[in-house]
């Protein structure tokens, strides 16, 4: 009865097909060190997950990070992280060091248009100063508004002309121009604050628009020119560009 408490406990190896006997100091380590056919004990094996991981999480380079090369366009750059992010978005760490690289481009990408715009702006003004004379006192009354007055105002006279175009079977643009040259005037007055020098650039331009498109409309061909439109509805067109330029550009 004592011989059979003190025995061995045994245990059965599905793999060896034999009984294994277990010490009584033996513990975790035995299971490993039985002649399985595992190269490594799973408890011994540190828990990576299914999670895949950036192989190129430390390269400093963010265009080799981002698999791109240097003069790639702002389409594959966009692509390549997009990319990148849909297979290691569930790594915390690649998904950084994949932001930190386009944020990198793109930043770099922002400081060379900054730097080119300056150089063309340092260039047209060193442009201007070896020009004549006469076109420095040309170019002294012009000035480029922001984007956005330019593109009201160029709607504003678009419609103007629309208008004329659509009346043009049944009276003639009179009306659109007068109030087209009011809104030059007063767009001028608003810049130069002063109703006297405004009332002069709008009058001019609408004399000089009038007169150019005079000369330019017998050039064009009637085969272009719908039959419904009159010599002076083609004038009044070229009247509103006139118009256009001389309240918008200059001063």
């Amino acid at each position: 009865m004592a011989a059979l408490l003190v025995s061995k406990p045994t245990l059965f190896s599905p793999f060896l097909g034999q009984k294994l006997s277990l010490s009584s100091d033996s513990k975790r380590s035995t299971v490993c060190s039985l002649h399985f056919r595992s190269p490594r004990c799973a408890v011994d094996t540190p828990y990576e997950g299914n999670v895949p991981k950036f192989p190129r999480t430390n390269v400093w380079d963010p265009y080799k990070r981002l698999g791109i090369s240097t003069d790639a366009s702002e389409e594959e750059i966009w692509g390549s992280r997009n990319f990148l992010l849909d297979q290691y978005a569930r790594h915390e760490r690649s998904a950084e060091a994949i932001e930190a690289a386009f944020e990198k481009i793109l930043m770099a990408s922002f400081i060379n248009r900054k730097k080119t715009k300056i150089n063309l702006k340092s260039r047209l003004k060193k442009k201007v100063e070896e020009s004549p004379p006469w076109v420095k006192n040309l170019l002294s009354f012009v000035e480029v508004p922001p984007t956005v007055i330019i593109l009201r105002r160029l709607f504003l006279f678009a419609f103007m002309a629309g208008w004329s175009i659509m009346n043009s079977a049944e009276s003639g643009p009179a009306f659109q121009v007068a109030i087209s040259l009011a809104a030059c005037i007063y767009f001028l007055n608003d810049k130069t604050k002063s109703l006297a020098r405004a009332s002069i650039i709008g009058f001019g331009s609408l004399v000089v628009g009038w007169v150019c498109g005079s000369f330019l409309v017998p050039m064009i061909p009637s085969v272009v020119i719908h039959p419904t439109w009159t010599l002076e509805l083609l004038t009044s067109l070229v009247a509103y560009v006139f118009l256009f330029l001389g309240c918008t550009f200059l001063k």
